[in-house]
């Protein structure tokens, strides 16, 4: 039961509050080029993408429903508006050049080009019947992909705050079972309970036990920090978050923080905000997006969060039966809640209802952006938004357990109940020169790959990679230095551990959904997803 979180990425002035579970998550990387990526309704040609193959001869070549306000979900963390700043600037010009020297042109920036907006992250969102699709990519690749359904009332219910009522309380587990109005319980262990230390009888309040803080039949106010996966209920916590647009509303806390990937000038500005904005009685944690954000924003933010907050204590009075106090907004919205930025170059939605949605949500939150989102018209264009954007095509090889490495090796991806393995192999990668040093540029494309797959896959829980052997101490730094540096572009916190002598690498990565595979599939009814089905004379 215990997690492995990373390093929370927020300052903080009581340690002791469970402040990574509104931290910052790590800011997604530049690392895509966007030359020749399609822009935003052109509907001309592009070249087949996605294809993973060896290349032959294997040589490396409602903006809210009022029933309460919202928290942080595990959507990506906003990227610094500055960043590719410099790419911005050299828009259009020309460097100088020496007499009789051809001019070079600078490459293309990230405002604009033929007058529409480029960038190098675009959404796309497709809805059919009563399930939503929603694509991130990267350029042209397809980085993460999530699937919502209706029926996710029960399901995808992170970030939402209930009224719970204590079932029953297990104190060899350190845990209690509580009742928030759905078919399952939820999970509320110890660490994540907040109780006034004046109201425990137990001699130390520090040391105080489940059983001293939480009785059978307690009535209390709690939020989801992870949706129920498999045969686990939903996780849940008494320290209740509100995120908004530049900063998150901690209620009845005493924490201040301000994100750890801002400047040291910018942090002391908004240090000396946050004296002031501060709602009395409540913490609050500047977020990476208030980067540049002006008191009047901030303030303006600060206090429809607070607004939020006194609705949803409000609604908590009213009732006594456990249920619903607040839902988070649709996953659609609250992705552009967290990431949309100038490095965007366009949201295209291919239904009206939901982009009306939208389109509303970023108006108010950020005007500036909301020309990027599009309504993709199904009726006038040649090929569904999918198929336009090669969507489509990778999300299948997404699903496949083979995946292929540029210079002819591959990764095998196999997930069991307890931990998802990767295997990797050469296959038809023979290299050039020696066996050591075909061996290392292998695993090197595959510690690349590797991260990008675990990212689009949302594969979570412990994660075992068998790299190939490779005899050099150096390289196997260098290979799991490389996983590292291409694991700091997924949101999601991850940890890695060294390669071990026998070339394999252990991780986790924070598990809150069920997973790509899972939520686009059905278990067999033959062979009740074991893979294989017995013989029908087996005695």
């Amino acid at each position: 039961m215990t997690e492995h979180d990373a390093t929370p990425e927020v300052e903080a002035t009581t340690p002791d509050l469970a402040v990574e579970a509104v931290a910052e998550e790590p800011a997604i990387a530049a690392t895509a080029a966007t030359d020749g990526s399609p822009e935003v309704g052109d509907s001309r040609p592009a070249p087949r993408i996605g294809d993973t193959r060896p290349g032959g001869g294997g040589e490396q070549g409602a903006v809210v429903t009022p029933v309460g306000p919202a928290r942080e979900d595990r959507a990506p963390t906003p990227i610094p508006a500055n960043a590719g700043a410099k790419g911005d600037d050299e828009e259009g010009s020309e460097e100088p050049a020496a007499e009789g020297t051809p001019r070079k042109r600078r490459r293309r920036g990230g405002k604009d080009r033929k007058s529409r907006s480029v960038g190098r992250y675009m959404m796309c969102v497709h809805v059919q019947g009563t399930t939503t699709h929603i694509a991130m990519l990267e350029g042209r690749t397809l980085v993460e992909h999530y699937v919502v359904k209706e029926s996710d009332e029960t399901n995808q219910i992170d970030g939402n705050i209930y009224l719970g009522r204590v079932q029953n309380v297990l104190p060899g587990m350190e845990a209690a079972f509580v009742d928030i109005g759905i078919p399952k319980n939820a999970v509320l262990y110890r660490g994540d309970v907040h109780y006034d230390p004046d109201d425990v009888d137990a001699e130390t309040a520090q040391a105080a036990r489940i059983e001293d803080v939480l009785k059978p039949g307690q009535l209390l106010v709690c939020q989801v920090t992870k949706n129920p996966i498999g045969q686990k209920g939903a996780r849940l916590t008494q320290e209740v978050s509100l995120p908004g647009r530049f900063a998150v509303l901690v209620p009845n806390s005493a924490t201040i923080g301000i994100s750890k990937r801002l400047g040291d000038n910018e942090r002391r500005r908004l240090r000396k905000i946050l004296d002031e904005i501060r709602p009395k009685g409540h913490g609050l944690i500047v977020r990476t997006a208030a980067e540049g954000a002006t008191e009047e924003e901030l303030t303006r933010d600060v206090e429809e969060l607070t607004q939020r907050w006194s609705a949803i204590e409000a609604e908590a009075k009213k009732v006594s039966r456990p249920g619903l106090l607040y839902r988070e907004l649709d996953l659609a919205v609250r992705m552009l809640r967290e990431e949309l930025n100038s490095d965007y170059r366009g949201v295209l939605i291919d239904d009206a209802t939901l982009f009306e949605q939208v389109k509303s949500y970023v108006s108010q939150v950020s005007p500036e952006m909301v020309d990027r989102v599009e309504h993709y018209d199904r009726e006038k264009e040649t090929l569904p938004l999918f198929e336009r954007y090669f969507v489509h095509e990778q999300l299948h090889k997404a699903l496949d357990t083979k995946v292929w490495l540029p210079s002819g090796g591959s990764l095998i991806i196999e997930r069991t109940e307890a931990l998802t393995v990767v295997d990797v192999n050469t296959g038809k990668n023979v290299g050039k020169t020696t066996l050591e040093e075909t061996v290392f540029k292998n695993n090197l494309e595959a510690a690349e790959e590797v991260a990008h797959q675990l990212r689009l896959r949302d594969i979570g829980g412990i994660i075992v990679i068998d790299f190939i052997d490779m005899e050099a101490k150096a390289h196997r730094e260098q290979v799991a230095a490389a996983l590292r540096q291409a694991l700091a572009r997924d949101k999601t916190r991850t940890q890695v551990f060294d390669i071990s002598e026998l070339g394999l690498v252990e991780m986790t990565r924070k598990r809150i959904s069920e997973g790509l595979m899972e939520s686009v599939s059905t278990t067999c009814p033959t062979c009740e997803g074991r893979g294989v089905a017995f013989d029908a004379d087996l005695p």
